[in-house]
C-alpha cells in the first residue's frame, strides 16, 4: 500500500462485487412474483404464481454483497486486528466510514433476505367460494430496491472506508534530520 493509497485490485474488486449485487436485486424487483385467483373443481379458491425466479436474484444479490463485505473487511482485517491506525483525520473518517458501512451493509442485507424469504412464501388455498376481499400474498413493491440502494450506499462508504484506512495505516513520513548539523558541538570556546 504505497503512500496511503490502499490496493487498486481491492477497489475494483469491491466495487465490481457490488454492482453486480445491485444488477441482481434490481432484476429481482422486476421478476417478483405475481399470483392470481383459480378456481378449481370443488370450488375452492387457489392462487397461481408466476415464475419464482426473484427468489434466486434476491439470494444471489445477497451473497455478492456478503462477498464484497467479506473481501473488504478480510483485507483490513476488520479494523480490530493487524497495524494500529496512526492517530488523525484519517484514522477519524476511517471509523466513521466503517461504522456506517456495516449499517448500510445490514439494512441492505436484511432487505435482500427479507425480499427473497416472503417472495419465496407462496399462499396455495385462500378460502371457499364464500369469502371476499381474499388475495394472493405477494412481496411489496420496493424491497429489492432498498435493497440494491443500500448496496450502492454500501459500496460508496466501502471505498472511502479503504481509502482513508490505507491513508491511517500508511507509515508516517518521518522528519529526515539534516545531516550536516546532526552531531551535537561538544567542542569548548577559544
Amino acid at each position: 500500500m504505497g503512500e496511503g493509497k490502499g490496493s487498486t485490485l481491492v477497489h475494483v474488486l469491491v466495487v465490481i462485487l457490488s454492482l453486480i449485487a445491485f444488477g441482481f436485486a434490481i432484476a429481482a424487483e422486476r421478476r417478483r412474483s405475481v399470483g392470481h385467483i383459480e378456481t378449481d373443481v370443488t370450488n375452492a379458491t387457489y392462487c397461481v404464481y408466476n415464475s419464482d425466479v426473484a427468489t434466486g436474484y434476491g439470494v444471489g444479490a445477497f451473497l455478492f454483497l456478503l462477498s464484497s463485505e467479506s473481501l473488504l473487511m478480510g483485507v483490513t482485517k476488520c479494523m480490530c486486528f493487524g497495524r494500529p491506525l496512526n492517530p488523525g483525520g484519517n484514522r477519524a473518517w476511517s471509523i466513521i466510514y466503517f461504522v456506517s458501512s456495516w449499517l448500510t451493509f445490514l439494512v441492505a442485507e436484511a432487505c435482500l433476505i427479507a425480499g427473497a424469504t416472503k417472495n419465496a412464501y407462496h399462499t396455495k388455498y385462500r378460502g371457499m367460494i364464500y369469502a371476499q376481499n381474499f388475495s394472493c400474498e405477494t412481496l411489496r413493491k420496493g424491497v429489492f430496491v432498498a435493497g440494491a440502494v443500500f448496496a450502492v450506499a454500501t459500496m460508496v462508504l466501502n471505498v472511502y472506508y479503504y481509502m482513508y484506512f490505507s491513508k491511517a495505516t500508511a507509515p508516517q513520513a518521518t522528519q529526515k534530520a539534516n545531516r550536516a548539523s546532526s552531531h551535537v558541538g561538544m567542542t569548548g570556546y577559544a
